[in-house]
């Protein structure tokens, strides 16, 4: 049977050190009990607890990290399917290039891999490693390539080749930035693990079939090397997809602990059309690392804001701080717009109105990251609420405007609004956001 929350508490040491990552003993106790931490990181735990856990503690899918400071992570989920819960660590993009590339075109790929940011309803979406493939067939242009990626971006690497020695020139020179070494085989695992262990990496393992790779994780996870990430041999995207689900739902359903590791995919194919699917497949399928074959960011972004609405808590929207935000440079007198606080809404909104060439005051109240409709539906988005909300921020000490444009698909709330905000008038503006730009030019314009 499992434990309770506060059953587990009562076998910690009760220290609330926070040494764990848990400002309590009790959170780190709920943690244990969600499967969402791992029993090793209390550096106090007794034998009677870890007795009476053990395994059983850890999360189905085991939480890899990666990076100089561990803050790239991999693996840690609970559920099958987003809205059950939520899925909790991304899929990590990275780029790859090879050790024979030209010194120019590695420095420029570098650059932008280094440089790219993708700015989308308040986050900055980035790539988060860079991975070097060995064609060379010297230990020592592949080290060396290793160590100027990393050196240019200070970004963890995937390291692929099939060369033990390689690798282990390439994680020596990069040792401490909690790289990936890829990979294994059931013959160079024992070697390679204990390479990946002094350097401070984690190690893909591949095998012909889904039967060694699993005999093969579950070796290495009995001899004590716990940073595994798989690596499947596949044959076409559904096998892919075949493969990925399988691997998971053992994990997740039946506790399997040798497939409760992230994966690592390899994108090889140059075509845009064919990367693009191979990835989607592996971010809507339970990818751990996604290495994309070349630096395009008309294809990161696509695959950005898929990954950024798939990992969205979809208990928790993405969403903004209710206030007013001024647009441009308003004053006293610059028109006052009225949207909700959900943040695709809000900067779509914001920046029509940026567009327009006017300068305004944007108010954003709480309506719990809802698009215009839902939070009007839910009653979070009424005259009466909106009144309360401008009332309580002292908008009308701070402009001397007394109209107020709210969303077209909202017109019914006008008169709440006017009767909750006696002296100011309501407009109502257009449905679509992309018709501000017309509205502004017909009804604000002096």
């Amino acid at each position: 049977m499992a434990l309770t929350g506060l059953q587990i508490q009562k076998l910690l040491p009760g220290t609330n050190c926070k040494e764990c990552g848990s400002n309590t003993c009790l959170a780190f106790a709920m943690k244990l009990a969600g499967k969402k931490a791992e029993l090793s990181a209390c550096p106090y735990a007794s034998d009677e607890i870890k007795r009476v856990l053990g395994a059983a503690s850890e999360p189905p899918v085991r939480v890899t990290e990666l990076g100089p400071e561990k803050k790239l992570k991999l693996g840690g989920e609970t559920v099958l399917y987003r809205h059950e819960k939520t899925f909790v660590h991304q899929t990590a993009f990275a780029v790859n290039i090879n050790d024979t590339d030209a010194e120019a075109e590695v420095a420029k790929v570098l650059a932008a891999v280094r440089d790219y940011k993708l700015e989308r309803v308040g986050e900055t979406l980035t790539v988060e490693l860079v991975a070097v493939t060995q064609k060379s067939g010297s230990a020592e242009t592949f080290a060396a390539a290793a160590k100027k990626a990393y050196e240019t971006t200070k970004k963890p690497l995937v390291l692929r080749s099939a060369d033990v020695a390689a690798l282990a020139a390439a994680a020596v020179a990069v040792k401490g930035s909690g790289s990936i070494l890829s990979a294994a085989t059931p013959e160079t695992a024992a070697e390679l693990s204990k390479v990946a262990a002094a350097n401070g990496h984690a190690l893909a393992i591949t095998a012909p079939d889904l039967d060694a790779l699993a005999a093969l994780s579950s070796t290495l996870r009995d001899a004590g090397f716990k940073d595994v990430i798989l690596q499947p041999t596949t044959y076409s995207e559904a096998e892919q997809f075949q493969v990925n689900s399988i691997a998971r739902t053992l994990a997740l359903k039946n506790g399997f602990k040798a497939f409760g590791c992230a994966t690592l995919r390899f994108i090889d194919g140059v075509d845009y059309v064919d990367s693009t699917i191979s990835a989607v497949t592996e971010l809507s399928k339970y990818g751990g690392v996604c290495v994309l074959p070349e630096f395009d960011p008309a294809q990161l972004s696509v695959l950005m804001t898929l990954r950024q609405n798939i990992y969205t808590d979809p208990q928790k929207p993405i969403q903004v701080e209710p206030k007013v935000y001024a647009v441009g440079e308003p004053n006293e007198n610059s028109p006052v717009f009225v949207t909700t606080n959900f943040s695709l809404t809000y900067f779509i909104v914001s920046g029509e109105i940026e567009n327009s060439g006017t300068s305004a005051w944007l108010v954003v109240p709480e309506c719990e990251g809802m698009s215009v409709l839902t939070a009007w539906a839910a009653g979070k988005f009424g005259g009466g609420t909106i009144a309360k909300f401008i009332k309580s921020i002292g908008l009308e000490q701070q402009v001397k405007t007394r109209e107020i444009i709210i969303p077209g698909y909202v017109a019914q709330i006008s008169g709440e609004l006017e009767e909750g905000l006696p002296g100011w008038k309501v407009l109502v503006g257009p449905q679509e956001a992309g018709d501000i730009e017309s509205f502004v030019k017909a009804r604000l314009a002096k």
